[in-house]
């Protein structure tokens, strides 16, 4: 009995082996079947929507800006510099670097014994000249009274020569006497001839003496001015610095002790290309009194000063491109010369021209416009001039048109979209990315498993600009968070 169950237990495990073998078969063959005489046709192509911004182009009236980088610099400088050298005997208070001073304080005073003494030579030589031209007015009085009797002499010598040639023709005088009186006639004619020469030497003293003490007066004023000179003061209100003076210290003539800037009269110097001056030249080919915003980045605090242009120079400069250009700055507080600023220049207006996201513009100078559809088309533009992050835009056909703004390599003309509308006044809330975050949110889209990929594409689109949407930051970094 125990043969006989084990027979059948064995003979039932093999007919169920050969049960499971034979479906197992026709499994096997119903899918061969199956894969041999199924349909191979590939499932129909959908065609990809892309989601674009776009905005509507109007035409208006500009007035654009252009951006430059200056330096601030006073418009008045003076360097204090000894006229003499001399020992420093005394300094101002507020004689440092960065000290504020007023018109007419006195500065610096050098030793003033040399120059006193200069002086004191040049009165006393002018009381000696003083003294010389008396005296020679004196002797000139003297000269002209001894040619007055001289000539009265020498006239009744020659009266009586004159008598008695009278009495010879009478024949009463003698021929002795009137060789006498010749001889005291002519000798009367060389005493006056003597006191000619001694009046015009007495006439020669004066105008020496004259001229001697016009020498001493020049002196004197030399020497007073000298004297004077030991003396700085300040000619106007301002800031020193480059101070190098110490009390005590020996200077030199014409060496430099400080420099005296005016905070109050600042003004920027910058320089422009030749086309940007070009624009900013009015009737007459003159320079337009352009109004200027001056800024300088610091930490936690930017300051801003407004001016306007006053001239230009005169010359290129040597080995110079462009146009330097000069702005006088109003109320500019905060800024000492020196700091390198940038510069924004409003330029004149331009009309019928079309303001535009600069991302709107690609590198052939096409814009993608919404057509028919909502396909791209492609429109030729004329580039009038870049803003910022905006450009200034020309071509025909291009009012009320819908331009997309966030252009990918994957639009093309052609291409279907589905448009999110942006108005044409709106200023979106726009941010700059660092590179490292830009690169950290990209790769955060691209290793989304749940993002379809047209969303992945628009949004790595949009991370390709310079700036994107504070709201796509947002949402690509509450993902990340979740």
């Amino acid at each position: 009995m125990r043969f006989l169950r084990q027979s059948l237990v064995g003979i039932f495990l093999a007919f169920l082996t050969l049960a499971l073998l034979f479906v197992a078969t026709q499994i096997i063959v119903g899918a061969v079947q199956d894969a041999l005489t199924r349909d191979d046709a590939a499932p129909p192509a959908r065609e990809r929507v892309f989601a674009v911004s776009v905005i509507q182009a109007e035409a208006e009236t500009v007035t654009p800006y252009l951006e430059a980088f200056g330096e601030v610099q006073s418009r008045r400088r003076l360097e204090l510099r000894a006229a003499l050298g001399g020992r420093v005997v005394a300094l101002a208070e507020d004689f440092e670097d960065g000290g504020t001073v007023s018109v007419g304080e006195v500065l610096v005073e050098l030793d003033p014994a040399d120059a006193q003494s200069a002086l004191d030579r040049a009165k006393s030589d002018l009381l000696d000249a003083q003294f010389e031209e008396r005296d020679a007015e004196r002797s000139l009085l003297l000269a002209q009274d001894e040619l007055k009797s001289a000539e009265a002499q020498a006239d009744l010598r020659e009266r009586a020569l004159q008598r008695q040639r009278d009495l010879q023709s009478r024949g009463v005088g003698a021929a002795a006497s009137v060789e006498e009186a010749e001889l005291a006639a002519t000798s009367a004619q060389q005493a006056v001839l003597a006191r000619r020469i001694a009046l015009a030497q007495a006439e020669s003293r004066v105008d020496q003496a004259t001229t001697l003490q016009a020498r001493a007066v020049i002196t004197l004023e030399a020497a007073e001015r000298d004297l004077e000179d030991m003396t700085i003061r300040a000619g106007f209100s301002g800031t020193l610095t480059d101070v190098t003076l110490v009390e005590g210290r020996l200077v030199s003539a014409n060496e430099k002790l400080a420099e005296l800037v005016d905070p109050n009269a600042l003004e920027v110097a910058f320089r422009v290309s030749t086309a940007q001056y070009v624009r900013l030249l009015g009737e007459n080919d003159l320079l337009i009194n352009a109004p200027v915003t001056v800024s300088l980045e610091v930490t936690g605090a930017d300051l801003s000063a407004a001016g306007q242009i006053s001239r230009d120079s005169g010359s290129a400069g040597e080995g110079q491109t462009g146009r330097l250009i000069y702005a006088r700055l109003q109320a500019a507080s905060g800024f000492k010369p020196g700091d390198f600023v940038t510069v924004s220049v409003q330029e004149q207006p331009v009309e019928n021209v079309y303001r535009l996201p600069s991302s709107a513009l690609d590198a052939s100078g096409t814009v993608l416009i919404l057509g028919a559809d909502d396909r791209l088309e492609s429109l030729p533009v004329q580039l009038v001039r870049r803003q910022g992050d905006e450009v200034l835009l020309r071509g025909d056909g291009l009012e009320g048109r819908e331009v997309v703004i966030g252009r990918t390599p994957l639009l093309g003309s052609g291409v279907r979209v589905r448009p999110l509308r942006v108005e044409a006044g709106a200023d979106p809330d726009m941010v700059e990315l660092s590179p490292s975050k830009r690169a950290a949110l990209v790769a955060q889209i691209e290793a989304s498993e749940t993002m379809p990929q047209d969303e992945k594409s628009q949004l790595l689109g949009q991370l390709q600009e310079a700036r994107v949407p504070a709201s796509l930051v947002r949402r690509l970094e509450t993902k990340a968070g979740g």
